[in-house]
């Protein structure tokens, strides 16, 4: 029975996953955005909290990739940082041709009673933009020259009026080649493409990494004051975005919008249990179910192959999975597909964490 039952949990994965491998875009070069006269001016946003260590490389690329968009505005909002992060954007910022994308660095206050730091950060950006087509976007995604025009054109394609991107995830250790990339396989093998423009609540879904939506829509939406509170604020604006009636776009970011979310296997287990139980639904035991039963599709069958060989059949189907995964979105990493067996059990550590009665990231707790 219950190798039956993993054998149609997985069937059910690839059904949907051979769906999407065809039918969920990737930005690629070559992208022309045509703007309607009407379009108005864009804004790139960007909120920084203790990133001294990224922004040398990460901010002259969103610059670069401003300019060839033709952005009006880049502007960096500094969460409070204690590295000197703000200090660094100014130097790397005053060093740019004045004729180039308007860009300035502003220092942010900390966040009221209630709220989220970054919900907060973005709010304070919102209401310095000058844009009429808000592009939110955090520093630990980098852009390549040609990304921000992509992302405009297919946004435009897809006539979203709250588009974003799953970057493409980079990895530097094997504790991150165990987690990362689980963010992919959630999206591809359980989200069909064609459900974002269907009303159905469960699927609506965005990516806080690289987030665009016009200045009317989010006053429309509340603002993020609408989400103050949310951890995982970008899943909660999805959804609110469908209960208002907006139209929703996703893409992944291929070669032109990567990310290294966390450096290091600690940090990944840090920075993903924090909105793990949010995603969930709230519900502790259906987080222990969750992961007990990834055990068993994808780390048990190398136990049960030594007992009975149709567990190979299942440890196939899983890797299978997974290298399909890394093949649409990280096709240097496929090679990763070997590791299926073990992302469970590295996962564990990720819902003892998301357990807790409060998360602790980057100095702040939050319940």
């Amino acid at each position: 029975m219950t190798f039956r039952a993993v054998l149609a949990f997985l069937a059910l994965k690839l059904a949907t996953l051979v769906l999407n491998l065809a039918w969920f875009p990737v930005l690629g070069r070559g992208h022309r955005r045509v703007r309607s006269p009407q379009a108005g001016p864009v804004s790139l946003l960007v909120p920084v909290r203790d990133e001294a260590d990224r922004l040398a490389r990460h901010l002259p690329a969103a610059l670069v990739a401003a300019e060839a968009a033709r952005v009006a505005e880049l502007i960096v909002l500094d969460d409070c940082s204690t590295d000197g992060t703000a200090e660094l954007a100014e130097r790397l910022l005053a060093g740019q041709p004045p004729d180039g994308v308007e860009h300035r660095v502003v220092r942010g206050t900390p966040p009221p009673p209630g709220w989220v730091g970054k919900n907060w950060a973005c709010q304070q950006l919102a209401e310095q933009a000058a844009g009429e087509l808000l592009v939110f976007c955090d520093c630990d995604v980098l852009l390549a020259p040609g990304a921000l025009t992509a992302v405009l054109a297919e946004l435009d394609r897809q006539r979203a009026e709250v588009f974003s991107v799953f970057p493409r995830q980079l990895t530097g250790s094997l504790g991150e080649a165990l987690l990362t990339p689980l963010i992919d396989d959630v999206l591809l093998c359980f989200l069909p493409f064609g459900l974002l423009s269907v009303d159905v609540p469960s699927a609506a879904t965005a990516n806080g990494s690289l987030l665009v939506l016009g200045r009317q829509t989010l006053a429309e939406l509340g603002g993020f004051a609408a989400v103050k509170a949310e951890i995982v604020e970008d899943v909660a604006l999805a959804r609110l975005v469908r209960r208002r009636g907006h139209r929703l776009g996703l893409a992944l970011g291929g070669d032109l919008v990567r990310t290294r979310m966390y450096a290091g296997y600690r940090p990944a287990v840090l920075g993903l249990g924090r909105g793990l139980l949010a995603v969930t639904g709230g519900a502790r035991w259906r987080l222990v179910a969750a992961a007990g039963w990834h055990l068993v599709v994808y780390s048990w069958p190398v136990l049960g192959a030594f007992r009975r060989r149709r567990w190979l059949l299942a440890l196939g189907l899983g890797m299978l999975e997974r290298l399909l995964v890394g093949l649409k979105c990280q096709p240097r990493a496929a090679w990763q597909a070997v590791l299926t067996p073990l992302s469970p059990l590295a996962f564990v550590p990720v819902a003892g964490q998301a357990m807790r009665r409060r998360q602790s990231w980057k100095g702040r707790d939050y319940p």
